[in-house]
């Protein structure tokens, strides 16, 4: 007795399994590609922002370059600027630092050569916030010319997560240079803001409530400087998958055949 042909919604049950296995490894390998590439681009901006952060501090790109300035090419790239703060129109944006969670306080600083940049110039504690109109060290007489060494930092649009900044009501949760230069009626503004201070590798800083009394804020050089780069384990994952479904395919074509050289394949009409 000749064993029967598998019925034709069996067979079309099998192409359809195999065109999806085809197409699951395809874009399992693919994205597996992409996450490698997106691995090689990481490693080298990581490469690039350690190179720039080991320069001397530079002048700030002319006023010309302002709108070709992006993240790639000037991110975390010291810098030197001078001219004149403008204390009344500080901005607190909140904060979380290794001194605890509090604020940034940015400060216009109006320029010799022209236009305004937004200048960090560094943390408060939280307990300072309602009274830091009256103890800003820059409150009182016109302001000297200053020079201030920093940090090249993209803007932040929109706020923090799940937290929209509202202007209005001055509440400020992120960095966002131009909602910040419309709120406060300021023109002429680099889409960028300078982070005061230049990290270094020593001692992480104690807790904000047990620094002294006397320590002058706000206390700047607290950015992080840090990629999140898991894109070996992205890599890793997409072409394990890949395998799997590479190794799903051999498993039923092997069943397949065995199936095949035991029964014999039915006899042609």
């Amino acid at each position: 007795m000749q064993p029967q042909a598998r019925p034709p919604r069996s067979r079309a049950a099998l192409t359809l399994l195999a065109l999806a296995g085809c197409a699951l490894f395809a874009l399992f390998a693919a994205l597996g590609w992409w996450q490698a590439e997106r691995r090689v681009w990481k490693l080298q901006l990581i490469e690039r922002v350690e190179q720039r952060l080991r320069a001397a501090p530079a002048a700030l790109p002319a006023r010309a370059d302002w709108p070709h300035v992006d993240a790639a090419r000037y991110e975390y790239q010291p810098v030197r600027a001078q001219g004149r703060w403008l204390p009344g129109k500080t901005v607190l944006t909140q904060a979380t630092t290794e001194l605890g969670a509090g604020w940034w306080v940015l400060t216009p600083l109006l320029l010799d050569g022209g236009g305004t940049v937004l200048v960090n110039r560094g943390f408060i504690p939280d307990a300072l916030r309602t009274r830091w109109r009256e103890q800003d060290p820059l409150a009182g007489p016109a302001q000297a010319p200053v020079q201030v060494a920093g940090l090249i930092r993209m803007s932040e649009p929109g706020g923090g997560f799940l937290r929209r900044n509202a202007p209005g009501e001055g509440r400020w949760h992120s960095r966002d240079v131009a909602a910040v230069a419309q709120a406060q009626g300021l023109a002429g503004v680099a889409p960028f803001f300078i982070d005061a201070g230049i990290p270094d590798a020593g001692p992480a800083p104690v807790p904000a409530q047990a620094l002294s009394q006397a320590r002058a804020w706000p206390h700047p050089g607290l950015t992080v400087v840090r990629f999140h780069n898991s894109h070996l384990v992205y890599v890793l994952t997409w072409w394990g998958l890949a395998a799997m479904v590479a190794g799903a395919a051999v498993l039923v074509t092997r069943h397949e055949l065995r199936l095949r050289a035991g029964h014999g394949a039915p006899p042609n009409p």
